[in-house]
């Protein structure tokens, strides 16, 4: 399962534990919160560089010393060791796949051509010459390779069974020495160990291509832990059962819970069905109303809504025309006061509530205003007992506050998907759709190269 992990998992990024794998998917919806769709234009995209995958399993792959002795009959035995194998001037043709519904998906590797070289050890043995050496070896080889991994859900995660891996050997050509023409007695050993050292190729190769897919399966899993994750909030994007390949598309499932403080919040009344994605864009991703609401208030609880707005900027936004009475020493505040400075939290958990015709967030709400000093209030709106005062607080909030607290959060949530490298991927037209409990973002987008080129450091490590 080399390559096709681009093909699979890393077009999956959303893999994690759960609390356990449902056998069944349509039972598994309502425990799911995420659900990530990647249709075949998309995985043509990833396909692209499944090459360099599967070269850096040739590359990495390490080949054992081994021994043996096979008859030659009436002429005696053949010994043989080889050690130090190694592999070079590899190239690598294209590679094609296909989705197979029900089954996972194949991928083929045509016209892969590699040398390898090593040091042998050979012996000929019988009651007419003994005869020992120890040469240099090179092997000349034209390759197809093809890997048919089945997916499934172990220990909750998505796993995939790759011993349906060969190799096709089109051309496997032995010297010693360089020797393009040998002689009898190495012709009789070259044809003799030529079987051993393609099981020995075939082996180690298929057992690399199953390493990768376990390095770039946690590599995914933990590239998507940490773009979910931030300080002491994370969400858990475990899986809620085994991906669902059709011809079109691959699908998975994931928890979506919230994790806070050695809290985590529970999905079971979801509302997923597959008739809320199409197929029409490169990638989906199906969010139910279940996951944002736990991560909303963890983000309360951990004190993510607050603002303090001072001097300049402060007395900027209260030049914002307004029909209600400004009060005296609030325009006193802001005119002769040296540092005037505003804070604001959110004194609730906020609720939310996705529609059809839009996602709406209620909060309440404090405000102090803080003048001559930092340490005594001028204003709090909580204490607000005058009609006039409450009307022009009314204003401001819904003409200054909210369009300033909007401005803020779409500054600081790019800020964040920043940092967790989003700005790093070519994402193309994307869509946010809004529907009853549940949005769907949708898009197409360029091949993630930084991924490549940060799984390839960790493999070559």
């Amino acid at each position: 399962m080399p390559g096709d992990i681009f093909l699979r998992l890393l077009l999956l990024s959303l893999f994690g534990t759960a609390h356990g794998c449902v056998q069944d998917p349509t039972s598994a919806y309502k425990y799911t919160g995420i659900v990530c769709r990647l249709t075949y234009p998309a995985a043509v995209v990833l396909n692209e560089k499944t090459t360099k995958v599967i070269e850096a399993a040739f590359q990495h792959a390490r080949y054992p010393s081994m021994q043996g002795e096979k008859s030659a009959g009436f002429f005696g035995k053949v010994s043989y060791g080889l050690e130090n194998l190694e592999i070079y001037n590899l190239s690598i043709g294209q590679s094609e796949f296909e989705l197979r519904p029900g089954e996972g998906i194949g991928l083929e590797i045509n016209n892969v051509s590699a040398v390898f070289s090593g040091t042998i050890q050979y012996g000929y043995d019988s009651w007419l010459v003994n005869v020992a050496q120890r040469l240099d070896f090179e092997v000349e080889t034209q390759i197809d390779l093809g890997i048919n991994p089945k997916l499934y859900c172990g220990n909750s995660k998505v796993a995939a069974d790759t011993s349906d891996c060969y190799l096709n050997f089109h051309k496997f050509r032995l010297y010693l020495q360089g020797d393009k023409e040998p002689n009898w007695l190495k012709k009789l050993f070259t044809d003799f160990i030529t079987f051993t050292v393609k099981m020995v190729v075939k082996g180690q190769i298929c057992k690399e291509i199953n390493k990768l897919a376990d390095i770039l399966a946690e590599f995914i899993q933990d590239t998507a832990g940490d773009f979910l994750s931030d300080g002491g909030i994370s969400v858990d994007i475990g899986v809620t059962t085994a991906p669902v390949i059709t011809a079109n598309y691959i699908e998975s499932y994931h928890k979506g819970l919230t994790t806070y403080l050695n809290s985590t919040s529970v999905i079971n009344t979801s509302v997923y069905h597959p008739n809320h994605l199409t197929e029409n864009r490169m990638l989906y991703f199906w969010f139910s109303d279940e996951v944002f609401k736990p991560l909303i208030a963890a983000a309360h609880q951990d004190g993510r809504f607050k603002l303090n707005i001072s001097s300049e900027e402060l007395k900027t936004l209260f030049e914002t025309s307004l029909s209600s009475f400004k009060p005296e020493y609030i325009e006193k505040c802001l005119l002769e006061s040296a540092s005037p400075e505003l804070r604001v939290w959110s004194s609730s958990v906020p609720t939310l509530n996705t529609s059809t015709i839009g996602t709406s967030v209620w909060a309440q709400a404090t405000g102090e205003l803080y003048c001559e000093s930092q340490s005594k209030v001028t204003l709090s709106f909580q204490t607000i007992h005058d009609e006039a005062q409450t009307e022009f607080i009314r204003e401001a909030v819904e003409k200054i506050g909210i369009p300033k607290v909007l401005s803020v959060l779409e500054v600081e949530i790019t800020r964040l998907m920043d940092k967790q490298g989003a700005n790093l991927f070519d994402i193309i037209n994307p869509e946010v759709l809004h529907q009853e409990g549940y949005i769907v973002t949708q898009m197409d987008f360029g091949f993630p190269h930084h991924l490549l080129v940060n799984f390839l450091k960790r493999t070559l490590q």
